[in-house]
C-alpha cells in the first residue's frame, strides 16, 4: 500500500506542478530580448543569432548527457522523424518564417501572428490528441491573443504596410511554433524531455548550418568577447532551461492549455523593455499584460469536472 501511495502523490505533484513548469518556460522565454538586442548590435543577424543559440544548445546538451547520463543520447533511428518535427519543422522554420515576415509586416504584427500558435495547437490536438475544446479554453485562448495584440500595440497602433504574402508568411510562422508543441507531445511519450531538448537542437543546428555564414559567425565572435558570453546565456537560460521545462510540462498538461500559458512570454518580454530599456508603458501595454495574466489565472481554475487531476486523486 505504502508504495502505491507513494506513486500517486508523486504521480499528483507533477501534475499539480505542469502550470509551474510552462508558466517558468515563458517567462524565461520572454528574457530572450536581453541577449538577442546585444547579439545585434554586435553584428550578428538573425539567422545567426538562431543558429548560434541552436549550435551552442546543442553543443551544450551533448556534453551535459555524456557526463551525466549518456543512455538518454540513444534514441531509436526509426523515430528521427520526431525530433525532425522539433528540429526542422518548429525550430528552423518558425524563426525563418518570424524573421522573414519582419521584412513585409511590422515588428508587432509579426509578433502577434506569431503568437497565433495556440490557435494551431489546440485545432490539431482536437484532432491529433482528442482533446476537447472547453469554454474555458476557448475563453483563455481569445484573451490571450487580444492580451498579445494590446501587448505588441496592434489596438490602437495604426498598423499600416501590411501585405498578404507577409500575413501568410506570418501565420507560418505561428504554425511552425505550434509544431513543437504538437512534435514534443508525441515524442515525450517515449524519451525523457532532455533527449528531446537534445535532439531537437543537434537537428536544428543542422539544418540552419547553411543559412548562417559560420566564418563571419567566428570572426564577430573573435573581436567581440561579448558574443560568446550572450550567446552562452541565450543558450542556457533562454533555451536549454525553458524547452526542458516545457517538454517536462507537456507530460502531464494538454497541449492546448500549454501552449495558451505560454503567452506569458510577451508579457515578460514586455515588462522587461520597460523596466531594463526605459521602454514606454501605456494603457495598451498594460491591458495586454493583465489580459495574459487572466488568461493563465482562468486555465488554472477548476472548472470542470473531468480534468485528469479529478480522476488521479479520486
Amino acid at each position: 500500500m505504502e508504495w502505491k501511495n507513494t506513486i500517486l502523490s508523486r504521480t499528483f505533484n507533477d501534475i499539480r506542478m505542469a502550470p509551474v513548469l510552462i508558466i517558468t518556460a515563458g517567462i524565461c522565454w520572454g528574457m530572450i530580448g536581453i541577449f538577442t538586442r546585444e547579439l545585434s548590435a554586435l553584428g550578428f543577424s538573425s539567422v545567426q543569432i538562431t543558429g548560434a543559440r541552436c549550435g551552442i544548445t546543442a553543443l551544450c546538451m551533448i556534453i551535459c548527457l555524456l557526463a551525466a547520463d549518456r543512455s538518454k543520447l540513444k534514441i531509436h533511428p526509426k523515430d528521427i522523424w520526431m525530433f525532425i518535427g522539433t528540429g526542422i519543422f518548429s525550430i528552423v522554420f518558425f524563426n525563418i518564417c518570424y524573421f522573414t515576415s519582419i521584412q513585409y509586416l511590422t515588428l508587432s504584427m509579426a509578433s502577434l501572428l506569431l503568437y497565433t500558435a495556440p490557435c494551431f495547437v489546440m485545432i490539431m490536438s482536437l484532432y491529433l490528441f482528442h482533446e476537447k475544446m472547453s469554454m474555458q479554453k476557448g475563453l483563455a485562448l481569445l484573451l490571450s491573443l487580444a492580451g498579445c495584440a494590446f501587448t505588441a500595440g496592434i489596438v490602437g497602433g495604426g498598423v499600416q504596410n501590411i501585405t498578404c504574402v507577409g500575413i501568410l508568411i506570418g501565420l507560418g510562422s505561428g504554425f511552425g511554433y505550434a509544431l513543437y508543441t504538437i512534435f514534443a507531445r508525441i515524442a515525450v511519450k517515449k524519451y525523457h524531455p532532455l533527449t528531446i531538448t537534445a535532439y531537437t537542437f543537434i537537428v536544428a543546428a543542422v539544418g540552419i548550418l547553411p543559412f548562417c555564414n559560420p566564418g563571419e559567425m567566428i570572426m564577430l565572435a573573435a573581436g567581440s568577447p561579448g558574443i560568446l558570453q550572450n550567446v552562452l546565456m541565450l543558450a542556457i537560460l533562454c533555451t536549454v532551461i525553458p524547452y526542458f521545462l516545457y517538454t517536462k510540462g507537456l507530460k502531464n498538461i494538454e497541449a492546448g492549455k500549454a501552449s495558451v500559458m505560454a503567452f506569458v512570454e510577451p508579457m515578460i518580454a514586455t515588462l522587461i523593455g520597460i523596466f531594463l530599456f526605459n521602454e514606454q508603458m501605456t494603457l495598451q501595454n498594460m491591458a495586454g499584460v493583465v489580459l495574459i495574466f487572466v488568461a493563465i489565472v482562468l486555465l488554472n481554475l477548476k472548472i470542470s469536472p473531468h480534468e485528469p487531476r479529478e480522476k488521479k486523486t479520486g
